[in-house]
């Protein structure tokens, strides 16, 4: 017989599949990006540097959204008055109440 000592239940880093998967490479290659991401940053940044980024997501969020908003309402005029008028009654009688 053999002496082994029992360690408990094996955790994902003792399992080893010897296959190299699709999902596997995938998955360091994210990692890597991500450690890409962590590398050019390493630490706190100051605030007004982030308050910049995020002013400037927003302001870009902002105008996509206004863009096709301006599309739909050029695509569909009737339908945008329409849905306007609708919810200007369903404000007003919100109001009102």
């Amino acid at each position: 017989m053999s002496e082994t000592t029992y360690t408990g239940q094996p955790g994902p880093e003792d399992i080893d599949d010897g296959v190299e998967l699709e999902s596997a490479r995938l998955d360091r290659e994210a990692d890597a990006i991500l450690l890409g991401d962590e590398a050019r940053t390493p630490g706190p940044r100051p605030l007004h540097t982030a308050v910049r980024e995020d002013a400037l997501a927003a302001r870009d969020w902002g105008r996509a959204r206004a863009e096709r908003l301006r599309r739909a309402v050029e695509e569909g005029p009737m339908q945008a008055t329409l849905y306007a008028l609708g919810l200007g009654v369903v404000i007003g009688l919100l109001i009102a109440r």
